[in-house]
């Protein structure tokens, strides 16, 4: 299984399931990135953290790690 991280820019996927527990998983899912959410990845910054996506109509920039807890099909 894919995770968000490993996505390229200009790549898209579809979320299949936030990993994780506590407050970092309830933060993600705040943001709207829950199952079935089409994502696209926008950019990464120079150095590869954070990158930037597309959810929900809206732009996000996440941390590597973060990235790393949603997974993609």
């Amino acid at each position: 299984m894919k995770t968000l991280d490993q996505l390229k820019p200009g790549e898209t996927g579809v979320v299949s399931k936030v990993q994780g527990k506590g407050p970092v998983k309830r933060r993600i899912i705040d943001m709207g990135v829950v199952a079935g959410t089409p994502v696209r990845v926008l950019k990464l910054a120079p150095l590869g953290d954070p990158m930037e996506v597309k959810i929900k109509g809206f732009n996000l920039s996440l941390r590597k790690a973060e990235a790393t807890l949603i997974e993609i099909e």
